[in-house]
C-alpha cells in the first residue's frame, strides 16, 4: 500500500469511495430518517479538503481503498487540528488500511507541530478513534445544512511533535 497526499486528481476517486462506503459503513448505527438527509451531504469529496496537503489517499496496485486527512482548526495554524472525512473502502474494512492512514496522519500532524487533534467521529467509527489512542465521549450534532445535522462523538488525542 502506499500513502500520499491526494491532488485535484483524486477528487472522483475520493468522492466515489465515500458515495459507495458511507451508506453501507453506517447504515447499522443511524437510522434511515438520519441517513436519507445526511447521506447526500457527508458522502461526497470535498475539493478544498482534497487538494489541501495533508489529506491522503492510500492507494493498493493503483486503487484508492482508503482516505482521510487532517487540518488546522483554523487558518491561521496553531497547536489545533481537526480529522477530516477519513473512510475506508467497505469491502476492505479490518484490513490494516484504516490503522496505516491514522498512523499517517498522526505522524504528519506532529510534524508539523499539532499538539492536540479532535475528531467529530461518526457512531460507527468511534470504537476505531478509540483504539488509535482517541478519548472522548460528547455527542454532538454535526451541522451539515440549515436544518440538518448529523448525530457525532467529539473526540481528542494529544500529539508530542517530534
Amino acid at each position: 500500500m502506499d500513502i500520499r497526499p491526494t491532488t485535484k486528481a483524486d477528487i472522483a476517486a475520493v468522492d466515489a469511495l465515500l458515495a459507495a462506503s458511507y451508506p453501507a459503513l453506517l447504515k447499522a448505527d443511524y437510522p434511515p430518517s438520519v441517513l436519507v438527509t445526511a447521506l447526500p451531504l457527508i458522502s461526497r469529496a470535498q475539493p478544498k479538503l482534497v487538494t489541501c496537503g495533508s489529506y491522503y489517499g492510500v492507494f493498493d496496485a493503483g486503487a484508492l481503498v482508503g482516505a482521510g486527512g487532517w487540518t488546522f482548526r483554523d487558518r491561521r495554524g496553531g497547536l489545533v487540528a481537526r480529522i477530516r472525512h477519513v473512510v475506508t473502502d467497505r469491502r476492505r474494512v479490518r484490513q490494516g488500511i484504516g490503522t496505516a492512514l491514522m498512523a499517517h496522519i498522526l505522524a504528519t500532524a506532529a510534524k508539523a507541530g499539532v499538539r492536540q487533534l479532535t475528531c467529530e467521529a461518526t457512531l460507527t467509527a468511534t470504537p476505531f478513534y478509540r483504539a488509535q489512542g482517541f478519548q472522548g465521549d460528547t455527542p454532538i450534532e454535526v451541522p451539515l445544512q440549515p436544518g440538518i445535522s448529523f448525530p457525532a462523538i467529539l473526540m481528542t488525542r494529544a500529539l508530542v511533535p517530534d
